[in-house]
């Protein structure tokens, strides 16, 4: 069953993410590298999700996810071999969730599903 959740914002890069999209579910093409935590701190989405990156030595492309569910941010990450890296748009229509931190579980959100199939604005 999918989970109820706030509106969705679709960006490209984790650099575009505003005020506005506070509350929100916050689906980027940007990679879960440790360089995206700055942004993903300055604003509180409900729900954010990166590419993995293919993950990468010592899980360099899923870093964030630990980082920010030490703030208590739920973050997830789309499989890179199930969404082009850079395109949201891809990440929400094709992306199968590859990893999610604690928080992003409390919501509901599992590894191994589609992205779109699990979410339901409510």
């Amino acid at each position: 069953m999918p989970i109820a959740a706030p509106r969705f914002v679709l960006l490209d890069s984790i650099t575009q993410v505003g005020p506005a999209h506070a509350g929100l579910v916050v689906v980027t093409g940007s990679h879960g590298g440790a360089s995206v935590v700055r942004y993903a701190r300055a604003v509180r989405a409900w729900l954010y999700v990166f590419n993995d990156a293919g993950v990468g030595k010592d899980g360099a492309g899923i870093a964030a996810l630990d980082m920010l569910q030490a703030d208590g941010i739920a973050a997830a990450t789309v499989a890179h071999s199930s969404a082009r890296i850079g395109e949201a748009i891809d990440s929400w229509g094709h992306g199968v969730v590859s990893h999610v931190n604690p928080a992003a579980r409390a919501l509901g959100l599992e590894a191994g599903n589609p992205l779109a199939s699990q979410l339901k604005s409510g």
